[in-house]
């Protein structure tokens, strides 16, 4: 009789747990398929709240995307923006962008550009949080939308814990730094790359000690000058990378002082600058 009770018990437990697995396979399976549907959703839902009924065209001939089809990192994941654009006075970029469809903060970047300084490409690092779209959407001085986007394979990079000590990191917090080259020729593009300590932390990280999510702490507004003259503003979110990098360039027309002013969501500012001497042309 013990036998017998002991047999069903099993029996029990092993019909029980399979159709927890089957119950659990349904679910995710069920969510995968609403998440996938919620993807275009999700898109339309952020182009009318940032565009609104406007019409954005394909912008294969605006715009290049670089990014990784499927991360190494998703918490470090690079993207490059090209310009096809022959940029003047009368017709250029405005304003630019940077759109992860399912991440938790989906805008992850606006770039505002002058139109006084041409650029050709535009670089970071970016977190992704799920198989998403990433898109680049360039607003013209002249009102047109155009746009470009990859499919990125990626997960759980907005909430990856940093692989950083936070006491060493918070000792570094604000640290600014230009990278370029030593020599170039006065009025060429300068290709530049600004280096920014900060932990951007997302408010989706995990304390394993203290056991509670780490408050959000992030760059808020980068704004780079040179001599007192806009080469561009980024408002950013949650979806830069830690220790933001952003690469670009300008064309220094004469000897001057390059300039950055950084925000964050605490309230910080940190400044930094480097004087470029005069450079004879080649």
């Amino acid at each position: 009789m013990t036998a017998v009770s002991t047999m069903n018990h099993k029996g029990w437990r092993w019909n029980t747990c399979l159709e927890y697995t089957l119950t659990l396979l349904c679910l995710c399976l069920i969510a995968s398929t609403a998440w996938a549907k919620d993807d275009g959703n999700r898109w339309f839902q952020i182009k009318n709240s940032l565009f609104g009924d406007k019409y954005i065209q394909s912008g294969e001939e605006i715009l290049g995307l670089e990014s990784p089809t499927r991360a190494m990192d998703a918490a470090i994941v690079p993207i490059t923006i090209e310009s096809k654009l022959e940029q003047t006075p009368d017709r250029y970029i405005k304003s630019l962008y940077l759109v992860i469809d399912n991440n938790p903060s989906p805008v992850a970047a606006v770039f505002h550009f002058p139109g006084k300084h041409s650029w050709e490409t535009l670089s970071t690092r970016v977190r992704i949080n799920a198989y998403t779209d990433l898109r680049a959407i360039a607003e013209l001085s002249d009102g047109n939308l155009y746009m470009v986007n990859n499919y990125v394979k990626a997960s759980g990079g907005c909430s990856a814990p940093s692989l950083k000590d936070p006491a060493a990191a918070m000792a570094q917090l604000g640290k600014i730094k230009f990278r370029m080259p030593e020599e170039y020729n006065q009025g060429d593009l300068l290709p530049t790359q600004l280096l920014i300590k900060h932990p951007n932390n997302s408010g989706l990280q995990f304390d394993q000690i203290s056991r509670f999510y780490i408050p959000a702490d992030f760059v808020r507004t980068i704004q780079v000058t040179y001599n007192g003259e806009e080469v561009f503003t980024a408002d950013t979110d949650i979806s830069i990378s830690e220790d933001p990098s952003i690469r670009f360039g300008f064309v220094p027309q004469e000897s001057g002082v390059l300039e950055v002013h950084v925000k964050d969501s605490k309230g910080r500012s940190f400044t930094h600058s480097m004087d470029l001497p005069s450079q004879d042309k080649g």
